[in-house]
């Protein structure tokens, strides 16, 4: 079997190498989420406040403000982090000074 093969031989390649792997900075992280979501975003709108906080996701300060707002479902659907002083500090600093509870750009720099 080929592929068995080409498993054992990725299996023997990283054996030697353990824990020893460089995390990917915050910074980096942050970037490519952005993009993911914009990706998303193209294949229609995403999920709203609502349905994120009903399925059990953390929303930030900011996206708790527009959830709580008397406003249809369409407003809240936008990639709010887009606007977010948050997004810009964590894309350009791989350690941000930022400290928002549920913020994902936050988890960038923790992780």
């Amino acid at each position: 079997m080929p592929g068995l093969d080409d498993d054992m031989k990725f299996r023997d390649l990283f054996a030697g190498y353990g824990d020893q792997f460089e995390r990917a900075p915050s910074s980096l992280k942050a970037r490519l989420y952005t993009n993911f979501v914009h990706k998303q975003r193209e294949g229609g709108a995403l999920a709203s406040l609502d349905r994120s906080v009903a399925s059990g996701q953390g929303i930030c300060v900011f996206e708790t403000m527009v959830q709580i707002a008397p406003v249809g479902e369409k407003p809240k659907s936008p990639f709010f982090c887009q606007t977010c002083h948050a997004r810009v500090l964590a894309e350009h600093f791989d350690h941000p000074p930022i400290f928002w509870l549920n913020c994902p750009y936050v988890k960038f720099k923790e992780s």
